[in-house]
């Protein structure tokens, strides 16, 4: 059996914002497999599916920009909110996204190239600063949303969304769409997207819930089928019920409007990125022994 160490309770609690006793059964019934882990903890009703970003407290900004069929979605870090506000932190976020939107949204050239400004931001405010991620979207028509916006085009949730047709409904909806990902976070854009593993797991997950125990094998498929089903429509954005009239999918909307999803993306602030908490391996440390 694979030795549960503190590295990999604390992993694990990242991962999934479980208790640490949890985190270590969890890791010692699946003989230190982090996902196999997570996934026992879902099954336990502990966490729910797809816990993503719950202890997530990292600053900074994230804005959008566009020109013409592409857009770009850009995160620059920095230690505080405090600096966020900062009138030459905002202007090093606008200059490194449009050098991003310059260089089709390639991160590497990007940060190559503005480097030298982000240092020279850092020596003037004082505080560490990173480009964390970039992502480009292209398309017919590019839509964008900001939430949460601290100044016009920056804020916590930044969104954009490429959809391709000739009608003109489009540019109504497209704005819609935009706001509908950044409150419904969908993981793919079509069902067609969906790496076929993903789905197997959650196939396994939901029957090893015991939610299907004592059940006739039909009724087991149609309960499994209907799961999915229902995973579709929280993870798949063409499947998401839309915000704005659940009574239609996104894509159902879409269709009346003439048009089709071409690319999304979209970044929450910090997301994936955790706080240290100074006494959490100490802590971890004697639950262990």
């Amino acid at each position: 059996m694979a030795e549960v160490t503190a590295k990999l309770i604390q992993q694990l609690r990242e991962k999934t914002s479980a208790g640490m006793m949890d985190c270590k059964k969890a890791l010692t019934e699946t003989n230190g497999d982090i996902e196999a882990a997570a996934d026992w903890l879902r099954q336990k009703g502990i966490v729910k599916a797809a816990s993503k970003a719950g202890r997530v407290a990292a600053s900074g900004l994230v804005t959008v920009v566009k020109c013409d069929n592409m857009g770009c979605v850009v995160e620059l870090n920095a230690e505080t909110d405090f600096v966020a506000k900062n009138d030459k932190f905002q202007k090093l976020v606008a200059d490194v996204a449009n050098k991003a939107l310059e260089l089709s949204g390639d991160f590497d050239a990007t940060l190559n190239a503005v480097k030298d400004d982000i240092a020279a931001t850092i020596a003037t405010i004082g505080e560490n600063m990173n480009l964390r991620r970039i992502a480009k979207v292209s398309g017919q028509h590019i839509f964008s949303y900001i939430h949460n916006a601290l100044v016009p085009g920056m804020g916590q949730i930044g969104v954009a969304v490429a959809i391709n047709g000739d009608s003109d409904k489009i540019n109504e909806i497209g704005p819609k769409i935009a706001m509908h990902i950044a409150a419904n976070k969908p993981e793919f854009m079509t069902i067609a997207d969906v790496n076929p593993a993903a789905v197997e797991r959650e196939k396994k997950v939901f029957i090893e819930s015991g939610a299907t125990a004592g059940k006739p094998e039909n009724i087991v498929e149609k309960m499994v089928n209907g799961r999915i089903q229902k995973w579709y429509a929280e993870s798949v954005l063409e499947e998401q019920p839309f915000v704005m009239d659940p009574s239609k999918s996104v894509k159902q909307v879409l269709d009346e409007a003439g048009g089709k999803l071409a690319g999304f993306a979209y970044f929450v602030l910090g997301e994936g990125i955790e706080k240290r908490n100074d006494n959490l391996a100490d802590e971890v440390a004697k639950m262990l022994k």
